[in-house]
């Protein structure tokens, strides 16, 4: 085992930002936030040991500035630096300029990144490991390439950028016609986004869930597989709400699921956290998705039902300590989590700008919200609309939802619009009642009937 950090740079911003910085006071870790000139004056910055400012208020200039931040961890002395996740946290050439310094990169080596970050590597990878893909082409370039293939798959399809995530140049494809029209709109979302524009298709397969799997593999190669997280309930393509465990998934699904995991992770020799993504259709049939070589946005509900410090075992981890966990954990109640957005849902998700005049957020047994706002920050556009995280734990999954329900109803944000009230009426639909939703519940049910009760 190695030493232990003396100091970590946090390279993010927001509530994740906050988050590690908790994490590392526990481990008497000392801690550097760096922010933009418009997050000077953020929660992360003044709960921080250390603050060093890395640039303008577009992330280009900042938050994705590698240069810069590399820059202040030599200047601040940090021995590591965390990525949190977005941003940077899945940049195989940031991760190699952080150890090109003599930086640790809190997360897997840059090799895995980049193998589990090119889709179609990573669906070779999978089928080297006989782990099933979805139904899926090679990279394409040309609309040519993209027509030839959706024809061999079979229309409906799904068309992805082969660099990215986060719903960003993603369309479902129901015709050639579509195709032809979206196509060139997606691969410049691509290019904007990741700064390649190869696409690839996937088979669409309906009525399905998106389960995925949290991973922990430390420098000796132990590996530790936590329960499912459900992240069906979602919209373009990004999670809304988020469960653990899946209120559906019998026993055996369960153990199959798990067993997947433990292949890829042990099969790639991953390092750190990870979360392993996966669609699962009505009999419980399995298709890897992809693999976010980070830690993810919805980490706090498999912390809630396993009461592990995510956060403290990805330091530890890159610190050279020995994961001294169970090879499997058992889920222990139940968690959810919604997403508090800056955003209007009944104007179609229209993203929401402007001064927080007034803050109240949920407490009392069982409730957690992480949070990067405070009560006079502005909300500028130059980043992703999510504000907080509600998030609730339970001994059953009607026992979290109805704290849920409470908790949401407690979160009091005044002067600019948030998704709460929709958040609110969504936990309280018969289909999420029953835990019976899929993928496409919110875009192709929920969505029009709520906006229709609001508008009327």
């Amino acid at each position: 085992m190695s030493d232990m950090f003396q100091k970590v740079l946090v390279a993010n911003r927001g509530e994740i930002a906050v988050r590690v910085i908790q994490s590392l006071r526990e481990l008497g870790i000392a801690s550097v936030a760096v922010y933009s000139t418009a997050d000077r004056h953020s929660l992360a910055v003044k709960l921080a040991d250390e603050a060093i400012c890395i640039g303008d208020s577009p992330a280009v200039k900042s938050y994705l500035n590698m240069q810069n931040i590399v820059s202040a961890a030599i200047l601040t002395g940090a021995d590591a630096i965390h990525p949190g996740f977005g941003f940077l946290s899945e940049n195989a050439l940031f991760a190699q300029l952080c150890a090109d310094a003599g930086i640790i990169f809190i997360g897997p080596k840059p090799e895995t990144i980049t193998r589990m970050g090119d889709k179609a590597q990573a669906r070779a990878t999978m089928e080297a490991l006989a782990v099933p893909v979805i139904p899926g082409s090679h990279a394409l370039t040309t609309l040519a390439d993209a027509q030839a293939a959706a024809g061999t798959l079979g229309y409906p399809v799904m068309l992805k950028a082969a660099a990215g995530g986060g719903g960003k140049g993603i369309r479902l494809l129901a015709t050639e016609a579509a195709l032809r029209a979206d196509f060139p709109a997606a691969q410049g979302e691509a290019k904007a986004a990741f700064g390649d524009d190869t696409m690839y298709l996937e088979k669409v397969i309906t009525s399905a869930k998106h389960i995925e799997v949290q991973v922990l593999r430390d420098q000796a190669g132990h590996t530790t597989i936590f329960p499912e997280r459900d992240c069906s309930l979602q919209r373009h393509s990004q999670k809304v709400v988020e469960e653990s465990p899946c209120a559906t998934l019998s026993a055996a699904g369960r153990a199959h699921l798990q067993q997947l995991a433990r292949t890829i992770a042990d099969g790639i020799d991953y390092l750190n956290a990870g979360t392993i993504e996966f669609l699962m259709d009505q009999e419980e049939h399995f298709y890897f998705m992809e693999m976010n070589t980070r830690i993810q946005v919805e980490h706090p509900i498999t912390e809630l039902v396993t009461g592990v410090d995510l956060i403290a075992w990805q330091i530890q981890i890159a610190a050279g300590t020995p994961l001294m966990l169970a090879e499997t954990l058992p889920v222990l109640g139940a968690a959810i989590e919604c997403r508090v957005n800056a955003e209007d849902p009944a104007r179609d998700f229209q993203p929401a700008t402007g001064a927080i005049t007034a803050l109240r957020l949920p407490s009392g047994l069982g409730v957690r919200v992480d949070c990067g706002i405070q009560a006079g920050d502005t909300i500028t556009p130059y980043y992703d609309a999510m504000l907080a995280k509600v998030i609730v734990h339970a001994a059953t999954r009607q026992q979290a939802l109805a704290k849920m329900q409470r908790a949401l109803r407690e979160f009091d944000l005044r002067g600019l619009q948030t998704n709460v009230a929709f958040q609110q009426a969504l936990l309280a639909s018969p289909a999420v009642l029953s835990g019976d939703t899929t993928t496409n519940y919110i875009g192709e049910t929920f969505l029009t009937q709520w906006q229709s009760e609001v508008a009327g």
